[in-house]
């Protein structure tokens, strides 16, 4: 596979161009108006910030990229699904919320803000994976796959289980419904917290397979009769049904590739990430710290695979910031994302896309 272009823009500002003006330029230049958006749903694919968190990318990036869309005659808005962990995103209305409170409204950022799927993550659609190799059918926000093209939006960082967080991680784990993140997590099937259950019987009365019983104040799971669906992890009020987490973080790596590719085959899609705040940790804790390097950069390309190398190259290429987890890591390395989660392996993700034909993982770095 011949090398893809990707392009990049560093964070300086002049009285002539700021960095919303700088992003438009470097979008533009990448080729963003090579797609038809005349009258077309676009969703752009962000990471709204859990509250707390401030290393979340501000809703002015976010406002750049959907002016150029609806300038282009699209009909952009701003989505996230739901997550699978308690939090301030776990269900539509903490989300708009927490949303809302991070800046992101439809005056800020220029459009509506839609939760992929739906008010409790139950929204989803069912896509076959093609030569899947973990995932036969991906569980996707409905109003992802409504949509008629695609824009991950990524604050490419560290990641605690996946090594990085880029275009592949926003896309794959990002676009999952409640029930999509918990086969990704899981190996096995849910299972009930006895410390939370009230034995509500929620659960049961939407169980498809009659997996769940209730007796007394608590439910339980029969393992045999359970598909595995998650939809009583959805439906749960108390967030009391939980995934085992009990995958591997290279097999967790694999399935989410394979989840990025159930979103973006067949459509059209391009791809932003901004370096920068690099964070030790996903931007889904309620907590950041000090970035392990300084701001990188700006990054677009067609290619999300060959986007979230060169995103990973340029951060490896600097210095780790003094204070950071980096520079106190006993495991000082060529790789930074190794050196702060060492359980991680961020390229076997980026074998895995290649496999499927995803994108390359050679590239040609264009400076605008």
């Amino acid at each position: 596979m011949e090398k893809s272009k990707v392009y990049f823009a560093d964070m300086h500002a002049t009285p002539e161009e700021n960095l919303p003006q700088k992003l438009r330029r470097l979008i533009e230049t990448a080729g963003i108006g090579q797609i038809d958006f005349a009258n077309r749903f676009a969703a752009v694919k962000i990471h709204f910030g859990e509250p707390g968190n401030l290393a979340y990318l501000r809703p002015n990036y976010a406002k750049t990229v959907v002016d150029v869309a609806k300038e282009l005659g699209g009909k952009p808005f701003l989505t996230d699904c739901n997550t699978l962990y308690v939090g301030g995103r776990k269900n539509a209305l903490d989300h708009l919320d927490t949303a809302y409170v991070n800046g992101f409204s439809p005056f800020s950022g220029g459009c509506h803000v839609l939760i992929g799927d739906g008010l409790k993550g139950t929204d989803e659609v069912l896509v076959p994976v093609t030569d899947g190799e973990y995932v036969r059918e991906a569980k996707i926000g409905r109003a992802v796959m409504d949509a008629d093209i695609i824009i991950s939006l990524n604050h490419f960082k560290c990641h605690e289980l996946t090594g990085i967080g880029g275009a592949l991680k926003n896309l794959g784990m990002g676009c999952g419904s409640r029930a999509g993140k918990m086969e990704m997590h899981s190996s096995g099937k849910p299972h009930v917290s006895r410390e939370k259950c009230v034995g509500c019987g929620t659960c049961a009365k939407n169980c498809a397979h009659g997996a769940i019983t209730v007796t007394g104040r608590l439910a339980a799971i029969d393992s045999v009769k359970c598909a595995g669906c998650g939809r009583c992890i959805g439906l749960c009020p108390l967030d009391a049904v939980q995934a085992a987490s009990d995958e591997s973080n290279d097999i967790l790596n694999k399935k989410i590739v394979e989840y990025a590719w159930a979103v973006l085959h067949g459509r059209p899609h391009f791809h932003v990430s901004l370096a920068i705040d690099i964070s030790p940790f996903c931007d889904c804790h309620s907590e950041n710290d000090v970035p392990i390097v300084g701001d990188v950069g700006m990054f677009a390309s067609f290619d999300p695979v060959a986007l979230d190398v060169a995103c990973a190259d340029a951060v490896n290429r600097q210095p780790p910031a003094p204070g950071s987890l980096l520079a106190k890591s006993d495991r000082q390395q060529r790789d930074h994302f190794a050196a702060v989660s060492p359980e991680t392996d961020w390229e076997v993700a980026v074998d895995h896309a290649v496999k499927l034909q995803m994108g390359s993982r050679e590239y040609e770095l264009v400076k605008i």
